[in-house]
């Protein structure tokens, strides 16, 4: 277990934009899509589903959130990164979060589960080699995008589009969060 805790420490996400060919084939997806739903959630809801997306899906995608984008008049400045990822995307799990009615595990929490996933993804294809980013954005949420462009259920949402296709480079390290001032410990 000491590899997987070096990895944990160490992991840092490719940025989707330094990402190339080739991605990784349908049965590399397949196993990363079981070692994500392996996350926790409560109830076996199984509040969270996939769409894998290939080149073809993202750029067929990106006409869509380009004029999603422009409509919702979102800033200018931002307009390209927010769209590249369809434009330029070589391929993209969708992971979606779907809650599921329960008087017991609030939606909430089953969001949490989709996040999980998400985090369970990435992580896998980083410690599988490949490269790997989460990214939202605004078509996570955008009724329209997500209903025209992915068929989502009114209550689903984007919970992470995780990119994933080869390392070009070594990911850059940024700086991390101060633990020990964010952290408070009680002993009673």
């Amino acid at each position: 277990m000491t590899d997987a805790l070096t990895f944990l420490k160490t992991r840092r996400s490719t940025p989707a934009k330094t990402l190339k060919a080739p991605v990784p084939p349908r049965l590399e997806i397949e196993a990363l899509l079981e070692i994500a739903a392996r996350s926790p959630d409560h109830k076996k809801l199984e509040p969270w589903r996939f769409i894998v997306l290939n080149q073809a899906a993202l750029t067929g995608l990106a006409p869509l959130a380009i004029a999603r984008y422009d409509a919702l008049a979102l800033p200018p400045e931002k307009r390209e990164k927010t769209c590249a990822q369809f434009s330029d995307g070589l391929l993209a799990v969708a992971v979606i979060a779907s809650p599921k009615p329960c008087d017991s595990i609030p939606e909430v929490e089953q969001t949490l589960s989709a996040g999980a996933v998400c985090l369970a993804l990435l992580n896998g294809a980083l410690a599988s080699g490949w490269g790997a980013n989460w990214l939202s954005g605004p078509m996570a949420f955008d009724r329209e995008f997500l209903s025209r462009g992915l068929g989502l259920n009114p209550q689903e949402f984007v919970a992470g589009y995780i990119h994933i296709a080869t390392r070009n480079a070594t990911p850059p390290e940024r700086p991390r969060p101060n633990v020990p001032s964010m952290t408070t410990w009680k002993n009673s």
